[in-house]
């Protein structure tokens, strides 16, 4: 296996030569265990760590590595190595982070496509698929929606499913599959390409582990049954995890999530909604909120169906919800400026009194 295989490309030899990283080892994080490492390069998995000065330098989470980043590292030993620096990437899949406000979480990066997936018969959801895409078109990631079990529907109720999707979602492949038949199997390989990086986005319990292996042919992911007692996917992948398929193509398999928060900079908002963003600019007034105003665009088309009410009111929610998210990125940076400022008068103080 070579380098190509995980991926690299033309650009990220660019910037090794041109930051001198020719004499570090290159390779790609495959799998990530509380700062813990596994880097793929052409010699081997490595576990590692990052430098000293890399986690001291690092102002938030982003800053260290994730699943799918590059990295240039000094191997020690046939299992150890140092990340030294990571290459610039050119997508993060991010949401925010369960139960911390202002805070992120990096899904997976330089990834070019996500499958969105959904089981037909519990969990399909289309106020979830509205919110991972808005994750994806943030992050400028493609979106492929992958429906899984169905062969436990009826092909009417399947058909009326996916009408009900390209209703509400414009321009975004929809995929139908069985992994116990493996109907619809070889239209999602088909969407595949090697070299290129893909994700699965879905809750638990969806098929993800299962579509994995089907996709492979090899038994690389443990997967367990649907809880009867709950009728609630049960946590089979607990890390995420970088796997070269036998296609060439680069799959990486996420736990499921339960909470999907938006921590959109990014604009996805706007492209996953943009017939309502384009109503927008007709309405009466610049500073419109598009709930109870005069001469609204978006309500009045809401109103004459020409805008779902479901994904107006979903669209409304998660605009609130981003807005929170930026207030709470501002309000901490403001905390952190003057928690800086007070230890920089401390330790000036300090400096006085030994004096």
């Amino acid at each position: 296996m070579n380098l190509e295989d995980l991926g690299f490309n033309h650009k990220l030899e660019q910037f090794r030569t041109e930051n001198n990283l020719e004499t570090f080892e290159t390779g790609r994080v495959i799998a990530e265990h509380k700062e813990r490492y596994i880097v793929k390069t052409t010699n081997g998995e490595f576990e590692a760590e990052i430098t000293g000065n890399l986690r001291f330098c690092a102002k938030n989470r982003e800053d260290f590595p994730a699943v799918g980043d590059w990295v240039a590292m000094t191997t020690y030993d046939a299992n150890f190595a140092v990340i030294h620096k990571i290459y610039p990437r050119f997508s993060i899949l991010k949401r925010q982070a369960v139960g911390q406000f202002g805070e992120i979480q990096i899904i997976a990066t330089n990834i070019d496509c996500a499958f969105l997936v959904q089981a037909v018969d519990r969990d399909f959801n289309i106020n979830r698929l509205e919110r991972y895409l808005t994750i994806c078109h943030a992050s400028k990631v493609d979106p492929v929606i992958v429906l899984t079990k169905i062969d436990l529907i009826s092909e009417n109720q399947l058909t009326e499913m996916v009408s009900h999707i390209k209703n509400r979602i414009q321009n975004v492949p929809v995929v139908v599959l069985s992994n116990a038949t493996k109907d619809g199997l070889d239209v999602l390989k088909k969407n595949m390409e090697k070299g290129k990086t893909y994700c699965m986005l879905g809750s638990s319990g969806v098929g993800k582990s299962t579509l994995l292996n089907n996709l492979s042919g090899r038994d690389l992911m443990r997967t367990d049954a649907i809880s009867q007692s709950t009728n609630k996917g049960r946590h089979v992948t607990s890390h995420r995890e970088l796997i070269v398929l036998e296609n060439g193509g680069i799959l990486v398999d996420n736990p499921g999530m339960r909470e999907v928060g938006i921590a959109d900079t990014g604009g996805g908002l706007e492209v996953t909604f943009d017939t309502i963003v384009q109503l927008a600019q007709h309405c009466k007034f610049k500073d419109c909120t598009h709930t109870s105003e005069i001469g609204c665009a978006v309500l009045e088309a809401v109103q004459n169906g020409t805008i779902d009410e479901a994904s107006y009111e979903n669209y409304q929610k998660m605009e609130r919800e981003k807005a929170h998210f930026e207030a709470s990125i501002l309000d901490k940076r403001k905390r952190d400026k003057s928690f800086g400022k007070m230890m920089k008068n401390y330790k000036k103080d300090m400096k006085n009194n030994d004096s």
